[in-house]
């Protein structure tokens, strides 16, 4: 339970109670009472409530995610150079009191969703890029206030930080930056780049302005209508292009595939003839041997030749004839039929 705060609820709890006895003397005095024992109380009562009073003023606790900023009627520069530290504080009840700021993160968003930013509606960052393009950005700071620097940043901004420094900062740099790329940069291959760069500059800023830069995230990033039909177009025609080129891929694809085909056929044509001629030549070459064999043969066997004749006679011949050398003709036997 915070110290501070119970005695600033016993202190009022003190005055309630002096304002109630004083109430209660006044009604015993019209009525002709004696009132001397409530004057008593009344005087107690009030020496109490100013005690406590003085007191609660003078106790400040801070959580671990606050620091406390001193504002002194004492001090001639009127503020303490060190902020308090967490824990429970005195300073001098009435001559000085705490400004306390959370040094816990924050994050400020900047959206084109109404019920997401920091400011109601449409918050998005209008930019325009390198090519004239007109893009809307979507983006949250993560940030906290530097606890080193607090009484520093409670001079220079108090309670304004955020909507003097935090925002316009981060909107300006958010444009000055995209106005570095295309946007075809933004959205694809440089976005990586662009996120570090603004981050990097927005810790410059803050730092000199006694903030912490923790986070920038790029949530989003929108086109005007009428970049967005045409991005719609565009790709409508890299598909039916990319469809195109797929079709006269697959042409050339079967256009080559028939002409291997002819080409195999042509091949297996002429693979054929060469093997026929070669078949051919070989049957050549074997009967031309098979001819002078058979010459040889009949050389040094003249009869050979007219054996070879009678075999081949059919059974129905009933005259031979000899050679012309024989002065006979012979009949051939009769062969009776069945």
């Amino acid at each position: 339970m915070n110290i501070a705060i119970a005695l600033q609820g016993l202190a009022t709890f003190s005055w309630l109670l002096v304002v109630g006895v004083i109430a209660l003397a006044v009604v015993r005095a019209s009525k002709a009472r004696p009132i001397k024992g409530v004057s008593t109380m009344v005087i107690v009562l009030i020496i109490l409530a100013v005690a406590l009073s003085t007191v609660s003023a003078g106790l400040v606790f801070i959580q671990p995610d606050e620091r406390g900023v001193v504002v002194s009627a004492v001090q001639e520069k009127g503020y303490r150079d060190l902020a308090l530290q967490p824990g429970l504080r005195w300073v001098i009840p009435f001559a000085e009191n705490v400004r306390i700021y959370s040094i816990s993160r924050q994050t400020y968003t900047m959206s084109i969703m109404a019920s997401e930013g920091d400011i109601a509606g449409d918050d998005s960052i209008l930019a325009r890029t390198k090519d004239g393009q007109e893009v809307y950005i979507d983006a949250s700071v993560i940030y906290a206030i530097d606890p080193v620097n607090v009484v520093q940043l409670h001079i220079d901004w108090q309670d304004r930080y955020e909507d003097e420094v935090v925002r316009p900062l981060a909107r300006g740099i958010i444009r000055d930056m995209a106005s570095r790329y295309g946007v075809e940069e933004i959205v694809s291959s440089k976005r990586e780049e662009l996120v570090v760069n603004i981050t990097s500059e927005l810790q410059k800023k803050f730092t000199e302005n006694d903030l912490i830069m923790v986070d920038f995230v790029l949530r989003n990033i929108h086109f005007s209508e009428e970049y967005a039909a045409a991005v719609e177009q565009k790709q409508i025609a890299e598909q039916t292009a990319l469809q195109a080129g797929f079709t006269v891929e697959q042409k050339k694809q079967e256009a080559e595939q028939a002409r291997q085909v002819a080409k195999g056929q042509a091949d297996s044509v002429v693979i054929q003839a060469k093997g026929a001629a070669e078949a051919r030549l070989i049957q050549a070459e074997a009967e031309a041997k098979s001819l002078a064999i058979i010459s040889t043969i009949l050389q040094d066997n003249p009869d050979l030749l007219t054996y070879q004749y009678i075999t081949k006679l059919a059974p129905e011949i009933q005259v031979m004839l000899l050679p012309n050398d024989s002065p006979f003709l012979f009949p051939l036997p009769e062969i009776p039929t069945p």
